[in-house]
């Protein structure tokens, strides 16, 4: 693929590498001995390593032995709430929310907020994620915190019906004033937190403004078998139903986990008219002992499924690669069938499925002129990743977060051989440290919501 010629040096130029690719019919497959090159944040060409020899550049990255993949997209997580990474092991979820988490988050100022996103988007970096998707509160500050680190986000204020009319209007202005911020790598959406915290009437508006201002809609729903079987029976439907007997499946939503999404939901998702995503985090649903996400169902119906890590504090850490593993393992063994998830088919989860996901399919997800130059470098020479016989099964299943080199975004460089550049961890950590009494202090009695899902 060969964009017109550009005059003038290219900004970024690597070579050397070999590239996942995707065909017409959006296969998975890799090119040997390629070279991207990168003008004004955008591939502008995908070549060979010899056709760029006497290209001028303002920066070439060496990339043999190295794979370069587009950047990973973490579809649902919390980003500030790697500040709680292992505050509450081995429980059930509603002793997770109302003994610890919410309790904790009821502390939470903005400067916690701040430093925790700080953290995720280091940590991200460092694991290759170029775009994630944020629910939470604060969000003019997780905003900020994006613009200072250059990753790419889709951003949501959350909110529940306990806040009145003022939590949906707080989300609603959030994302008219900051779609776009960060040079255009900031998208919003609206973020009601779950059918459970909040009412249909609340879901209602929600679709109502969404189809308003074009927004995406990002909430959790059906999260567990648990949560659909209690909907039932106190509303005599589920939480897919709920979504769209308010009209949220008209519009476009991205749906976090999905695990308790049942049979008689598939037909309603399959007459939605709206696009709808899901953002499977499989890690921590191994953790609170819930069903995987249904993704051979869904991909039976065109829904495309994204990779997610949830927050740090259910899930411990944001590990997309990790997500990528278990998404394929777990559907092997959920299934009963070796022959699902292929590692190609985890690949593409991880790329094209996860950008249309978060509403981004038509600007990254795959290494082709055009798309913003997201890319990341992966080190395929380490003793753990050879000999190389099938380099899918070996991204997806003996690559590691570590052996990521280089992340870039928009075609600037945010980490070069390991090395951050847009992060002082040592500060994050030091100043974090010192909040944390502070911040994880229950004694007060107060929770933001309570849990009864």
């Amino acid at each position: 693929m060969t964009a017109p010629a550009a005059s003038g040096p290219a900004d970024l130029i690597i070579m050397g590498c070999t590239a996942l690719v995707h065909d017409s019919a959006e296969r998975v497959g890799f090119a040997a001995d390629t070279a991207i090159v990168v003008r004004d944040g955008v591939i502008a060409d995908v070549t060979t390593t010899g056709a760029v020899a006497h290209l001028e550049a303002v920066e070439r990255v060496d990339a043999r032995g190295q794979a370069a993949l587009p950047g990973l997209v973490n579809c649902h997580t919390h980003s500030p709430m790697v500040a709680l990474r292992g505050i509450a092991e081995d429980l059930p979820v509603e002793e997770w929310f109302n003994d610890y988490v919410w309790p904790i988050e009821s502390n939470l100022q903005e400067r916690d907020v701040e430093l925790g996103a700080r953290l995720a988007c280091a940590e991200m970096i460092r694991g290759g994620v170029t775009t994630f998707a944020d629910h939470y509160f604060a969000m003019d500050t997780v905003a900020d915190v994006v613009a200072g680190t250059g990753l790419r986000a889709s951003l949501g204020q959350a909110y529940f019906s306990s806040q009145g009319p003022e939590g949906r209007e707080a989300s609603l202005d959030f994302a008219l004033r900051r779609a776009g911020s960060a040079d255009g790598r900031v998208t919003t959406c609206l973020a009601p937190h779950a059918p459970y915290t909040v009412d249909e009437a609340d879901l209602a508006a929600t679709a109502e403004l969404a189809r308003e201002h074009g927004l995406l809609v990002h909430l959790h729903a059906a999260e567990s078998r648990a949560q659909t079987e209690h909907s039932i029976e106190r509303h005599g439907a589920t939480p897919i139903e709920i979504l769209h007997r308010a009209g949220l499946l008209d519009v476009d939503v991205l749906i976090a986990h999905g695990t308790g999404i049942v049979e008689r939901d598939l037909p309603v998702l399959a007459g939605a008219t709206g696009r709808v995503g899901v953002a499977s985090a499989p890690r921590g649903y191994l953790k609170f002992a819930w069903d995987p996400t249904p993704v051979r169902a869904l991909a039976d119906l065109g829904i495309p499924v994204g990779l997610a890590t949830d927050g740090a504090a259910s899930n411990n850490s944001l590990d997309v690669w990790e997500a990528m593993a278990l998404t394929a393992l777990v559907q092997k063994s959920t299934t009963g069938d070796p022959r699902w998830l292929t590692s190609r088919q985890a690949l593409h989860h991880a790329t094209l499925q996860s950008a249309r996901a978060v509403g981004l399919g038509d600007a990254i997800g795959s290494i082709a002129v055009g798309r913003r130059a997201d890319l990341i470098l992966v080190d395929l020479t380490g003793p753990h990743t050879q000999p190389v016989h099938d380099l899918a099964a070996t991204l997806v299943h003996s690559a590691r977060s570590g052996d990521v080199r280089t992340t870039v975004v928009d075609g600037r460089v945010l980490m070069r051989d390991r090395e951050l550049l847009t992060v002082d961890v040592a500060a994050v950590v030091a100043e974090l440290g010192e909040r944390m009494p502070a911040l994880v202090e229950r004694g007060h009695g107060k929770r933001i919501q309570e849990y009864d899902g």
